[in-house]
């Protein structure tokens, strides 16, 4: 049996972690979280990593997984609260989608309780910092 092939979407300022706000997002990298979920799926995911601070970008992507991809992880940062395009990419090549956030966004400011990628994701993952990487991974693994 074919390994499932997973795209993981990194969006803007995700490049920044470990250097932006440490009190809010730790001292991990993306690197690191990168690292993290290939020992996780070592044997049971195809990852492919990718990340942009730039919108037009992060929907290329998207439209790039369409019949390549069984799923789609994505962080689109402060896109998330902004980007009717990514949501309509999402929608367009309709791969399944989990949604993560380092933060809980819910209990933040105003602005980002909304989020337009949670309309077509299969699953939210917020507040669990690096570990909700492992547990969107999870879901596919389901």
């Amino acid at each position: 049996m074919d390994m499932k092939k997973i795209l993981v979407i990194n969006g803007v300022n995700l490049n920044m972690l470990g250097i932006r706000e440490p009190n809010l997002y730790g001292n991990v990298t993306l690197d690191g979280i990168c690292d993290m979920m290939s020992k996780f799926a070592e044997g049971k995911l195809d990852l492919t990593f990718k990340q942009s601070n730039y919108e037009g970008e992060i929907v290329e992507m998207i439209q790039q997984a369409y019949n390549v991809y069984d799923g789609i992880i994505i962080n689109a940062g402060a896109y998330t609260h902004t980007s009717i395009a990514i949501l309509d990419a999402l929608k367009a090549v309709n791969i399944p989608t989990v949604e993560v956030h380092l933060t809980d966004v819910q209990n933040r400011e105003e602005f980002r309780k909304k989020s337009y990628i949670s309309i077509v994701a299969k699953q939210t993952i917020a507040g669990k910092g690096a570990e909700g990487y492992i547990d969107a991974l999870k879901y596919f693994l389901d």
